[in-house]
Parts: C-alpha cells; structure tokens; sequence
C-alpha cells in the first residue's frame, strides 16, 4: 500500500533491508497476513485468535533502560528500572539491525501515544509478525490518512520475537530483552511474543516525558458521567479497572493509560486491552460482545480447533488471556478519546485478606499516600508454594512503567486534586466476610452502586465513620447496599482473627512506605495507617 508509505523511510533512519515492506496496513490486511503466514486462526465470529508462547505476560526483569548522561539523574534507578551500559545496547542495536537486513517481511505501523495532540508522541513500530503489527495498530493511537505522508518519527520500536539475546554480548538476563534507549529514542524488544510490551513501552516513554511538561501521567481507566463528569479509576491488573470503566451509563475515555494536563484527561491509546479470562457476558456484557467482532485479537483464549468456539473460562494456555480491541468497540466510547479534568478520583485494590471497606473516601494527603503505596494483594494459589494471600505494593499503581522517582508523580497528583477540589475515594474489589479462602469477592452489584453513589456525589452526604486502622472515612449506609457489607470487621465470623490480620496488614503499610517517607510532607506521613 504505496499510499500509506511516508516520505521519511526506514531508510532516512539509517534501517537496512531487503524485505517487503508492508507500511500502515489496515486491519482487514493484517489478518490476511497473519492468518497466512499461520500466525494465528480466526475464530467461529469473527476475532484472530493467537497464542504467546512461554511469555503470556511482560518480562519485567528483562526490561532496561540505557544509564548515561540522559537518564543518570532523571531515572529512578532499582529494582525496577535496571540500567544498562550505552556499550551493551549499540552492540544489541547493530544485532537487531543485522537482524532486520535478513526478514523477507517487515510491517510497519506509524502511529501516536496519545490523544491529545499537544501532548502525544509519535511513534514508529518495526515488527517481524503481523499480529504483533495489528495488535499495536489497535492498541495506538491511528492517524489519519492526510498525516501519514508526512510522519517523521519521534521514537521507534524494533520488536523480533525471534531474534534470541546473548548475556555475555548484550548484557542481558536472559534471550528476552526490552531495551529502552531515551537519548537515542529506540526501544528493541527482542524474545518474546507477548504483545504487552510494546505498548507498556510506549507508556514507559510518555511516563518519562510528560511530568517535565506539568502533565500527570496516569495508570489509570477513565470515563465521563452524562453530565460531564469525568472520573478516572487507577488500579493494578485484575482489580476492575476496565471492568469497572466500561459502564453503559457513562462514555469511555479509555481502559489503562491517560494523561491529566491542565484542560483535559486524555487517553494514550486508541484501544483496549482487556482479560479474558472467565469474562462475563452479564457482569462484564460490553466487553464480552467484543469477543465476537472482527478486527478483536484474542491472546492465549483456547478455541476448539472444529467449531472454532471460545472457552473463555479454560486457562490452559494462560491465567491472563486478553483481548486487545479498537475503542470504539465500546458502544459509548468517547469518539475524541478525552474528556475534562476529573471530578472523581478512584483508587481500586483487590484486598485478599478482607481488611479494608468496599469504599472510603479520601484526603489529598491520604490520597497521595495511597497512591504512592499502590496497595492491591495476590490470591493464593496464583504463584507455586503461595497458600495465602500476598500483599502487593506497585507504587502509583504502575511502578514497571514509571521511570521517574515516585515522588514525582505523587506530588502532580496530589497538586491536580488540591486545584481541581477533586473527590478522591479507595475502593476494595476484594474480599469481604474473611480472607481469600474464607470470604467471598466482593458483590460487583455492590461495588458498581457504591461507584455510582460516589459519582453521582450522594454517596458525599452521607453519615461517615472513621476506620480505627486507616483513618479514612467510610460510609454507614448507601440506599441500595446493605449496610452490613460496609463494616468489614462486622463481616467476618471470627472478629479476632480479623484484628490479627488486620494488624498484619498495617504493618505491611508502613513498612512498604518507609521508602518514600523522606520525599513526601508531614501531611502525607501522618496518612499512614497506624500499628497497633
């Protein structure tokens, strides 16, 4: 397709090869491509169905960034963002390069990291697959026609499952490598065939650049009320974010990555990536019809090989099988994908131990400290040997993605919702009447109409208790929810073993937040919940 080719080639870029070039295919080509180069099959209605590999997740202890004179003071170096050396990624550029010389194939996608054109980036992807060119396709922001013949890209990414790492030359961990180079605006990714990465990568970027512009960058869903409210729900993987977004009575902005700036939240992405895994079609029905469209692409979903039917419950191939789908697959998804400056601030955990109320409402400063702590908890039986819940703490709740010290993105938060006069509230989609294995998840019912009393401003004049462990305010009776389901202490049957575990769970707090205690005001500290 000659006419979606830009002026500015592969070549300009100093990118040697000889393969045919497939440049900003739409998604009817890119399924034909896929399913003949028997990368994935089409299932019974219509969705390209594909599986990942041994990686059916991101390789967070594969990804690094390049340390140099860029990124030496600007990122918050650990466990989280690991430098490697300019040496071992120029010697991991001239092997991908070598690499690209050799592909009877490439397809290309040029394409935005957000919606709001002052504020996005554009974007360049390489890919070997054409399902991996489909999925970033969906999962960006797609320019108009008018403005691919001119696109000059700002960053690009070079993405080779096949393409194997070596330790010694490259400085890896493993065969599998996310390379993230900021001076020079490359990223290579190489060993994998999930998908994930390249779009978390493109969050990585904007996390990195946007704060420098006063933007907040968010890992966050988002969605406008009917009477322009705009409400963003920040969350880790599985505790609702775009279950919870995704609600027929307000307009989807987007289900995972946004910016606040001081006119708009915006999405970064032009489509949703959503788990599949025991999806509902009545708890969850927008979600679920996009298992039956065209142009969706299912990751790791088993479908009998005859009928082509999806099982959306077997987790044979994976516990986190996903559907990456155009926004618009969203019957009222906003068609500018942003919206104002929110009213509602949520933050979502999935507490397994049973200790924290369906809903509390929050103070800027027990808001940044929640933020920063980015609290949710893994169930037993997820990971080997684990046979009880696990706290997890992902500080801003997205701390692989935030190359910045926390504090910074805490302190834009906490200044957008100070001017902003923003409501901010804690919400448990976790268990309730005891821990995971005693208790039960909490009612999605309940938890959609604490939502919408929060939302609709109700929930703001009701009667308030303080919580005796966090401090927070959480309400005594919401019409429509029972009470009882509000005290969480009231619902287990043993009282003492909830202070116990309770008080586990405190401690975890503090200890967790030690580490920021020295980059946040006495207002933030004394958030913290207290020991017993």
């Amino acid at each position: 397709m000659a006419d979606r080719a830009p002026a500015y080639s592969l070549g300009s870029q100093g990118i040697e090869t000889g393969a045919e070039l497939h440049w900003n295919l739409t998604t009817a080509p890119l399924v034909e491509h896929a399913v003949r180069r028997a990368e994935g099959l089409l299932a019974k209605d219509g969705p390209l169905v594909v599986a990942t590999g041994k990686h059916t997740g991101r390789s967070a202890n594969d990804k690094f960034i390049v340390r140099d004179a860029e990124t030496e003071n600007s990122v918050w170096w650990g466990t989280t963002n690991k430098g490697m050396t300019p040496d071992y990624f120029e010697a991991l550029k001239q092997d991908f390069l070598a690499e690209l010389k050799n592909k009877p194939e490439l397809f290309v996608q040029d394409l935005f990291g957000g919606s709001q054109p002052e504020h996005r980036v554009r974007v360049r992807v390489i890919n070997e697959l054409a399902w991996h060119n489909l999925f970033i396709r969906t999962l960006l922001v797609r320019p108009q026609v008018h403005e691919l013949a001119d696109f000059v890209p700002e960053y690009t990414i070079i993405d080779l499952p096949s393409f194997q790492a070596d330790p010694a030359r490259h400085g890896t961990r493993s065969e599998t490598v996310v390379a993230v180079n900021f001076s020079e605006k490359l990223i290579l990714i190489g060993g994998t065939r999930y998908a994930g990465e390249m779009k978390k990568s493109v969050f990585g970027v904007l996390n990195y650049l946007l704060p420098v512009k006063g933007v907040m960058p968010m890992h966050c869903s988002a969605n406008i009320g009917p009477n322009g409210d705009t409400a963003v729900f920040f969350g880790l993987s599985g505790t609702g974010k775009t279950t919870l977004s995704a609600d027929a009575s307000r307009t989807l902005i987007g289900d995972d990555e946004h910016g606040w700036s001081d006119t708009a939240v915006f999405n970064f992405e032009g489509g949703c990536y959503a788990k599949m895994i025991r999806l509902s079609p009545e708890a969850e029905p927008e979600i679920y019809a996009t298992t039956k469209r065209f142009g969706t692409v299912l990751e790791n979903v088993v479908m009998d090989p005859v009928t082509r039917e999806l099982d959306l419950d077997d987790a044979t191939l994976a516990e986190n099988s996903r559907g990456a789908y155009p926004i618009d697959f969203i019957p009222n998804a906003s068609a500018d994908n942003l919206g104002p400056v929110p009213k509602n601030v949520i933050m979502l955990t999935a507490d397994a131990y049973g200790v924290l109320p369906p809903v509390a409402k929050l103070t800027p400063d027990q808001a940044m400290y929640h933020f920063l702590s980015g609290y949710t908890a893994k169930v037993a039986g997820t990971e080997i040997g684990v046979t009880e819940p696990s706290a997890t703490f992902s500080t801003c709740f997205g701390a692989p993605f935030m190359p910045r010290h926390p504090s910074v993105y805490g302190n834009l938060l906490k200044e957008r919702i100070a001017k902003g006069g923003v409501d901010c509230w804690l919400v448990n989609t976790g268990w309730t009447g005891g821990k995971f294995g005693t208790g039960k998840r909490m009612p999605i019912k309940a938890t959609r109409a604490l939502l919408n009393a929060a939302l609709d401003g109700s929930l703001n004049d009701a009667e308030f208790r303080t919580d005796p462990n966090f401090g927070f305010k959480v309400p005594v009776a919401v019409p429509g929810v029972d009470s009882a389901i509000l005290d969480p202490r009231g619902t287990w049957a043993d009282k003492d073993a909830y202070d116990e575990t309770a008080k586990k769970l405190v401690q975890q707090f503090i200890d967790n937040f030690a580490q920021f205690e020295a980059h946040v005001d006495e207002g933030v500290r004394q958030s913290a919940p207290k020991a017993a």
